[in-house]
């Protein structure tokens, strides 16, 4: 029996032994890092610093349905490249008729974050019930509102490829 209350006296004496600032610092540090990458903003410093955002120019080019989904592009590449220089977290990607989206990543908005945010708000709308179904681009207009992005959209995309032509013409034929 003396053996256990000595270990029981060992125990105690190293709890009471211990002082109250290792404890603070692993409530410190049992706080999860922030897992952003090195070189990306919040928007909300940016403007407090008056940094300019530059958009990607690819953007106007990808002639993309605000109904179907990005991973239907063609080019591939431009989706992983950075909405905006410098790279932010995230961004309000704002319609002129008032409909207004979040793109999120912590690594830094790319083109696809972009697109997803916007495909989940028209993925269920059918082409006819889209009045500019397709992206023509971001404007970013630092009067307005730093933190946001304006969505521009068209009537229709320029035909990406012969094939495109001919899907065209057999609807036609039905719509006679």
């Amino acid at each position: 029996m003396s053996a256990e209350t000595a270990d029981l006296t060992k125990v105690d004496s190293a709890v009471s032994g211990l002082s109250s600032s290792p404890t603070e610092e692993k409530k410190i540090g049992h706080r999860r890092a922030s897992s952003s990458a090195a070189g990306v903003y919040n928007i909300n410093d940016l403007e407090k610093e008056g940094k300019e955002l530059q958009i990607a120019k690819e953007t106007q080019k990808l002639n993309w349905k605000l109904n179907t989904s990005p991973a239907t592009l063609d080019d591939k590449e431009v989706l992983k490249k950075f909405l905006t220089t410098p790279p932010v977290k995230k961004i309000d990607l704002h319609f002129p008729l008032g409909l207004e989206v979040t793109a999120r990543n912590l690594k830094g908005v790319t083109i696809k974050d972009a697109l997803d945010a916007i495909h989940k708000q028209f993925k269920k709308k059918a082409d006819d019930e889209l009045e500019l179904p397709v992206l023509a681009g971001f404007e970013w207009d630092k009067e307005e509102s730093w933190t946001r992005l304006i969505v521009h959209q068209k009537k229709e995309g320029a035909p990406s490829s012969g094939g495109g032509k001919k899907k065209d013409k057999k609807k036609e034929t039905y719509d006679d």
